[in-house]
């Protein structure tokens, strides 16, 4: 399976189950190594019984061939019933303290180490214990040529209890002789190690079950929080949030942006509707007036009059259409992607702008622009400084001066202009009607940026002051 397939499947697995699939190969690896050690104590306790039994093989046939004639073809039945009598001899004689354990303490203890042999000679009965050549015998090629491995059943050594043995069988002259030692069993300490690591393999995977079941639950709680946050917004209630702390920790990071997401969607919804109410209230004005000069073209005296008056509406409804243009390009797509703007670039190109119609009109314009970049929307931005210097130029008296400024402030920025105009007293012209929807605009522009707007009076004129928080 390859690397990217990998991924793939563990992508599609819960956590649950990767948890309980982590205790499962933890117990398997703690069984298999607690079986792997089990097969390294064994070789190792068949390899010292091999050592002792092929000591006891050399012993026996120095004894065998001092004692005896053993050409091929001079063994008598006298001499296999000798043998009988020589190999209880031996078993008891000197070479028994090399035996550290009986026969009879392996029967009653089943502790390794007892010393089995049998000589059987090509006529007369055997002397010594015949299972050893009756029974099968695996060959240990690791521990030498001769050597095999012996299972006794119970009733051949011992009467209540099976043995294993390591035997050499090789002959001495026209003898077959077989010299054993009774392998130690793994023992009760063994089988309490056993006992030890299937008990901690049994917690490690109960451990791992209960891990899954209270991650599983976490997962479960914490995603049925975000499902409602989520659902509640579907249907228009962004009031509720998803837990961001007490939850799964894998699941905080999507919590976290999960409620910064709905909180945008509040803060746009909110944007949006508190627009749309400005802007549908400041309809109303042009509206209005359109209304009443076109009642009024009705009772007009004479053509002038009417042609005044129809140029008047016209011009109302101008406007409504350039404030429904503005109106839509808050609603347009592009109005959501924000990116760092310079403002200082677009208080320049705006200045370039409307250099032409300035000097048509005998107003200066001075800029004075120091670096200042803020996160924003660069098409809502230029035209909403568009609809400032607009204004400014239209209602800047003859010989006037405008003057376009920005410059940072803290993490935000701050961005005038100050114009020589007749203000917003009450003889003044209607400045919000100068340009589309004109401060209107600008302000739910400024909204939408996190800002806001201040108009405030010089003298003369008026100082429109847009700040920037971020």
């Amino acid at each position: 399976m390859t690397g990217g397939r990998i991924r793939a499947w563990l992508g599609r697995r819960t956590l649950a189950q990767l948890s309980v699939g982590v205790g499962v190969l933890a117990a398997i690896a703690l069984t298999g190594s607690l079986i792997v050690t089990g097969m390294a104590v064994r070789a190792e306790q068949r390899k010292q019984a091999a050592l002792a039994a092929l000591a006891d093989y050399a012993a026996m046939a120095s004894k065998l061939g001092a004692e005896a004639g053993l050409a091929e073809g001079a063994v008598t039945a006298a001499d296999a019933a000798y043998f009988s009598t020589w190999l209880a001899a031996f078993q008891d004689g000197p070479g028994a303290a090399q035996n550290a354990v009986t026969i009879e303490e392996t029967c009653r203890t089943g502790r390794g180490g007892a010393g089995v042999r049998l000589i059987r000679a090509p006529v007369g009965k055997p002397a010594g214990l015949s299972a050893l050549a009756e029974r099968p015998a695996t060959p240990l090629p690791g521990l030498g040529e001769d050597v095999q491995l012996v299972r006794l059943a119970a009733g051949e050594l011992c009467p209540g209890r099976a043995v294993d043995v390591v035997v050499v069988a090789k002959s001495v002259g026209a003898l077959d002789v077989r010299v054993g030692r009774v392998v130690a069993p793994l023992g009760d300490a063994w089988f309490r190690a056993v006992l030890a690591v299937a008990a901690a393999a049994a917690l490690i995977l109960i451990t791992a079950l209960a891990g899954a079941v209270v991650a599983r639950g976490r997962l479960t709680t914490a995603l049925a929080a975000v499902s409602r946050a989520l659902e509640g917004a579907a249907v228009g209630d962004l009031s509720r949030r998803a837990p961001e702390e007490g939850v799964a920790p894998e699941l905080e990071p999507l919590t976290r942006h999960v409620n910064l997401t709905l909180d945008r969607l509040d803060d746009l919804l909110t944007w949006l509707r508190d627009s749309s109410d400005q802007l549908a209230h400041d309809f109303r004005t042009p509206l209005a007036r359109a209304t009443a000069r076109l009642e009024a073209l009705e009772d007009a005296p004479d053509a002038a009059q009417r042609r005044r008056l129809l140029g008047e509406a016209r011009a109302d409804l101008a406007r409504l259409s350039q404030a429904m243009a503005e109106t839509l390009m808050l609603r347009d797509g592009q109005a959501w992607a924000f990116e760092r703007v310079d403002l200082a670039q677009l208080i320049q190109a705006t200045a370039e702008l409307y250099e032409p119609l300035a000097e048509a009109r005998a107003v200066t314009l001075r800029v004075e622009a120091g670096p200042a970049v803020v996160l924003g929307v660069r098409s809502l931005l230029q035209r909403a400084l568009v609809n400032l210097v607009d204004n400014a130029v239209k209602f800047s008296p003859e010989g006037g001066e405008i003057r376009l400024s920005v410059k940072a402030d803290g993490p935000g920025a701050v961005l005038a202009v100050a114009d020589q105009g007749p203000g917003f007293g009450a003889d003044a012209p209607q400045g919000e009607e100068s340009h589309g929807m004109g401060l209107p605009f600008v302000r739910a522009v400024m909204r939408r940026h996190g800002g806001s707007l201040e108009i405030s009076a010089a003298d003369p004129g008026t100082v429109v002051t847009a700040r920037f928080t971020r």
